[in-house]
């Protein structure tokens, strides 16, 4: 009898209305303020409620309260979609002032080719006489069933493969590009993205050993695929609350259109000099700026706005900062903020102040990155550090 509402469907129906109020929420929000990032997410939390959708009602009974269902045309596979969702997903927040192109569409080509395909063949099993009275057309069991189903199967696994290394690729070039552009990069490091990745990663391993299993040893019913679908909605449920409460626009109101310079090491016969392209004064302007003017007390200070004060583009100022002090943006300035902290220590400051609080005054924005940092730097969490000076 449907809805049959039990241990199995009940806890899949919660989840998939939670996703979709998440996903109107998104789609509404992208349609007030065109973030492509909430469309993304959006149909991300879309195709993944349609394909719960479908479990769920199976679960409720629907299969065999109607037995002439045409459910099964529409039960398609979202890996094909939903990949190069989760990809321009990622690119959208972690790229500046990114733009849906024209040659983007091109990522969802299966994708469309393969709901035209079902389509078609239920248009055309719809045709056929006694269709009304069977629950899978012609096509659908000698076509479908008998070969693309299996070729699908064939080609989903490495082309959700290729996805996921494409964009684990582009999170990883992103967090090594802000340590190059931002001093505090707590709130950009988006951990949040990379622990979906990688839970996504895990849940699609499992399903495929799942396929494999249920394929060549075993075959397996709804109730045992029931747990990867109950994981994989609580985990998209997941990154639809954080995508949704987390404010991701701010890098696409920056330009990182230029490469930080990578300075080579010159050869022994070559003159050092003639490898730099700055000078002697531009690096004194620099160190000026931060052991004078003390420009790194301000926690949001990054590249651009150094090299505004240094009167230098920057990447002239990225040069200097890698080549002249050896360091990425971030440790430089971070170096000169752990230092600080290290005098304020000798000033018996933290008998006024909490360590955190001696953190903030030497421009550190959070207390994680102040400990992860100091950690960084000194091989001492900032406590361990304090009772060797007490010591």
């Amino acid at each position: 009898m449907f809805p049959d509402f039990n241990k199995w469907s009940l806890p899949l129906l919660i989840l998939v209305l939670q996703g979709l109020v998440f996903t109107v929420l998104l789609l509404n929000r992208y349609f007030k303020k065109r973030n492509l990032s909430d469309l993304f997410l959006g149909l991300i939390l879309l195709l993944t409620c349609y394909n719960q959708t479908c479990y769920t009602v199976g679960f409720m009974g629907w299969y065999d309260t109607f037995r002439t269902t045409k459910i099964n045309y529409f039960l398609i596979n979202i890996a094909v979609g939903l990949a190069p969702l989760i990809y321009l997903y990622v690119k959208s927040i972690t790229t500046s002032n990114f733009k849906f192109k024209r040659k983007h569409w091109w990522h969802f080509s299966l994708a469309f080719l393969y709901v035209v395909y079902r389509l078609s063949i239920y248009t055309y099993d719809a045709l056929q006489p006694g269709f009304n009275d069977t629950q899978n057309g012609v096509l659908k069991i000698e076509l479908d069933e008998a070969y693309v189903q299996s070729v699908m199967g064939y080609v989903e696994t490495p082309f959700m493969l290729m996805y996921i290394a494409f964009t684990f690729q582009l999170f990883y070039n992103y967090r090594k590009k802000i340590i190059q552009y931002f001093s505090n990069t707590y709130k950009l490091e988006l951990k949040w993205i990379l622990s979906f990745l990688i839970l996504f990663s895990l849940l699609f391993l499992y399903d495929t050993i799942q396929d494999i299993i249920g394929s060549r040893f075993i075959d397996l019913g709804y109730q045992e695929r029931w747990w990867l679908n109950l994981t994989m909605a609580i985990v998209m449920l997941y990154i639809g609350i954080k995508g949704f409460f987390t404010d991701t626009t701010k890098l696409n109101k920056l330009d990182f259109t230029f490469t930080p310079k990578s300075i080579a090491i010159p050869d022994e016969s070559k003159d050092l000099e003639k490898e730099k392209s700055f000078s002697e004064e531009q690096v004194a302007i620099v160190k000026d700026l931060m052991e004078v003017e003390k420009v790194y007390l301000n926690p949001e200070l990054n590249l651009s706005d150094l090299a505004k004060m240094a009167n230098m583009s920057r990447a002239q100022l990225s040069e200097i900062v890698n080549s002249a002090f050896d360091k990425n943006f971030n440790d430089f300035v971070n170096t000169y903020r752990v230092n600080a902290f290290k005098n304020m220590l000798k000033e018996d400051k933290h008998k006024q102040l909490s360590l955190l609080g001696i953190a903030q005054e030497c421009g550190f924005n959070s207390k994680a990155t102040f400990n992860r940092v100091f950690k960084k730097l000194t091989n001492y969490s900032p406590t361990e550090y304090l009772k060797t000076q007490l010591n």
